[in-house]
């Protein structure tokens, strides 16, 4: 049986990892040129804007386990 903790992980998780999926699929409509106007240095960016927002949450998610590793002797 999952704990409370787990459960309530996975259903946060996945409700805000959908709508980062969902915002990312309507950041796609914006490649219409017919409809908006950028520059590659635009897309640069903001391109290089969330890969470094995507890199500290996986450095957080990666700090909070190696924490826990951290107390652990080992030869």
């Amino acid at each position: 049986m999952k704990t409370t903790r787990r459960t309530r992980f996975e259903n946060v998780a996945a409700k805000r990892t959908q709508k980062i999926l969902d915002y990312l699929d309507s950041l796609s409509n914006c490649s219409n040129k017919v409809n908006y106007e950028y520059s590659e240095e635009d897309i640069k960016k903001m391109f290089k804007a969330i890969r470094e927002k995507v890199s500290n949450c996986e450095s957080a998610f990666s700090k909070e386990i190696s924490k826990k590793n951290k107390n652990q002797f080992k030869f």
